[in-house]
């Protein structure tokens, strides 16, 4: 199989991006990776083994549209699986792998979704089960991996309209499953993914640090759709391929 692993990438720390290239690099299944700038290009990852695409402008909307940039290219190349990770987290070496394996197992899967580890900037991992990545009610961005049957719906990550990119994945997995998609979980907790919200930091007694960050409430996500009228709701629904916004 095919796959291409997309990392959208704006400011983030030299060390932070070393360490999601490396992880990619170490698949034990091969991936292509495509690595897609978002105004910010680091020259030093021109000289990496990496497909490195460079917009000639940020566009402010928690990667969506370099994210939808790449995966696109990858569809229209014929890889045969897509999916993403963000510039700050990384990957197990099986993660890959093990998407492959459950793919092959069911043909007529459209995605396969996995699980992940909330960590540290040094990479150990925060003792904390989220609820919610558990019963899955959320998948997080970088838990996708999307199969030829899922693909139709990549455009999605850059059409939804900018008040719901920063709930993107939440957005993203209801439109799929509003459309009927089939899918099935590894259960692997293969994405490492750095912990930037300080609440959990303090949900597990520890200071949180300077970049972490209070998530937005979700609850405005369902008063902004409330609030558009009956026209821009018609086309936000077409955008985004949901009938309204989750709550």
């Amino acid at each position: 199989m095919k796959v291409a692993v997309i990392t959208p990438y704006y400011k983030e720390p030299r060390t932070w991006l070393e360490r999601c290239l490396l992880s990619v690099a170490g698949q034990r299944h091969a991936a292509t990776h495509i690595v897609v700038a978002d105004g910010h290009p680091q020259d030093w990852i021109d000289e990496l083994p990496v497909r490195h695409l460079k917009l000639d402008q940020a566009h402010g909307d928690y990667g969506n549209t370099p994210r939808a940039v790449g995966a696109m290219l990858a569809a229209s190349e014929g890889f045969d699986a897509v999916c993403f990770l963000d510039a700050d987290n990384a990957l197990t070496p099986t993660h890959v792998e093990s998407c492959v394996a459950l793919a092959a197992a069911d043909p007529l899967l459209d995605y396969v979704t996995t699980r992940r580890h909330m960590v540290r900037e040094d990479g150990s991992i925060i003792p904390l089960r989220i609820r919610e990545d558990h019963d899955n009610s959320h998948v997080d961005t970088n838990c996708f991996f999307l199969l030829r049957g899922a693909m139709h719906t990549l455009a999605r990550w850059a059409l939804m309209p900018r008040p719901m990119a920063v709930y993107g994945d939440r957005v993203y997995l209801a439109s799929l499953r509003e459309e009927g998609l089939r899918s099935a979980c590894t259960e692997e907790r293969s994405v490492l993914y750095l912990c930037t919200w300080a609440h959990l930091y303090r949900e597990v007694g520890e200071p949180a640090p300077a970049f972490a960050k209070e998530p937005l409430p979700l609850a405005q996500l369902p008063r902004w759709y409330a609030g558009l009228p009956p026209r821009e709701r018609e086309v936000t629904q077409r955008l985004s391929g949901m009938a309204c916004p989750v709550a």
